[in-house]
This record gives structure tokens, C-alpha cells and sequence, in this order.
């Protein structure tokens, strides 16, 4: 466990490793930025088919 550890504070001391977390950083910030957009487009197509529903249902 502490070569692991070792080998991974050695790979995140190099420019390897800075640019490897750069990278990680860059893929968070994406990951978040994906799941805010899904979010409030998930809830614009709510109401558009509660929209269509309602319009549907007095139709009838």
C-alpha cells in the first residue's frame, strides 16, 4: 500500500502528473457543468409535456 502511495505522490510531483490533474480538474468541471444543463433541460421537458397533456386533455 505505501509503494502505491509513493508511486502516486512521485507520478503527481512530475510535470506528468500536473498535467494528468489538470486534466481530472478539466473532466470535474465538464462532469458538472453536463449534469447542471441536463438538469434544467430535464425540467423544460416536464413542463412542456405537462403542457401538452393539459392542452390534450381539455381537448377531449
Amino acid at each position: 500500500m505505501k509503494v502505491k502511495l509513493l508511486k502516486l505522490w512521485r507520478t503527481l510531483r512530475c510535470q506528468k502528473g500536473q498535467s494528468l490533474v489538470e486534466y481530472a480538474l478539466i473532466l470535474a468541471l465538464v462532469a458538472i457543468v453536463v449534469i447542471v444543463a441536463l438538469t434544467s433541460l430535464g425540467q423544460g421537458a416536464e413542463n412542456a409535456m405537462s403542457n401538452v397533456a393539459n392542452t390534450i386533455g381539455n381537448v377531449s
